[in-house]
């Protein structure tokens, strides 16, 4: 065997353990052809954490929208579908606290992915969701988060504190006592 040809199988090998490593925590619903999470949750210490993307794009009005317009803000920043059961199941948990939290300097805001956004303007009128999602129909706003907290699930929610650092993430449906919890413990961490 060459050195050239054992270099390109290390690589492929070190690729291959990569890749099954960053799938670890979700599972394939393989009804739906999308990746669910199991509901595994990562919170950061403040000294590491890494700062956030910009998300940016248009709104379901197609608007132009950018995370940036929220600065200061703690933020919780939720990958959805209205496709997604879990979606639909975690929905009423946000657009609950999502009002409750309003006057907390706490923002909320979707990543509409794999969706149109007639489907997801019915789907936020149907849960009375009334914070803005940006279409990331490239996933380019969900592949920003590689250098912090990557996921591939849907639904992911991101929370990240007011100094722009991502605080947490939850791959899967999310509750209120969690979503709330978190919430919390970051605008406690960033006083």
């Amino acid at each position: 065997m060459t050195r050239a040809r054992f270099a390109r199988l290390v690589v492929v090998a070190l690729m291959t353990l990569v890749l099954s490593a960053c799938i670890e925590g979700v599972k394939d619903t393989g009804e739906d052809g999308f990746i669910n999470g199991n509901g595994e949750i990562t919170v950061v210490d403040p000294g590491k954490r890494k700062p956030a993307p910009e998300l940016t794009g248009t709104d379901l009005d197609g608007n132009e929208l950018s995370s940036a317009d929220f600065q200061g803000k703690v933020m919780v920043v939720n990958l959805w579908g209205s496709w997604c059961a879990p979606c639909r199941k975690e929905a009423p948990a946000l657009a609950k606290a999502s009002s409750e939290l309003a006057d907390q300097n706490v923002q909320f805001l979707g990543l509409l992915t794999k969706d149109d956004p007639a489907s997801a303007k019915a789907f936020n009128e149907s849960f009375d969701i009334t914070y803005p999602s940006i279409d990331d129909s490239s996933g380019r706003n969900q592949a920003a988060f590689a250098d912090s907290l990557p996921s591939v699930a849907i639904p992911t929610t991101w929370v990240i504190d007011k100094n722009g650092m991502v605080a947490a993430r939850v791959m899967g449906e999310l509750t209120d006592a969690t979503l709330r919890g978190l919430v919390d413990q970051t605008k406690k961490s960033t006083q």
